[in-house]
């Protein structure tokens, strides 16, 4: 099943197929690790639901959730 990575619950896994941010905003993920074909795990959401912590690869990175929004990922069953 493919949804943006904003919309998973918590210990949700899933690989990215692609994203739909430009720019510097694209870059950023690039470069925070978020590239098509790597496994994401959801840690957790704030307290207020933005930004949210997810796993990638060995790293925990936090991002705010309209970026999460343009990642699209595959979900694990």
């Amino acid at each position: 099943m493919r949804t943006s990575l904003s919309k998973i619950l918590p210990g949700t896994k899933g690989i990215i197929v692609s994203h739909h941010a430009q720019g510097a905003i694209r870059q950023r993920l690039l470069d925070l690790g978020l590239m098509p074909e790597m496994e994401v795990e959801l840690i957790r959401y704030a307290p207020m639901g933005d930004p949210i912590e997810i796993k990638v690869g060995l790293t925990n990175v936090v991002i705010r959730k309209t970026e999460a929004e343009t990642v699209t990922i595959d979900v694990n069953k």
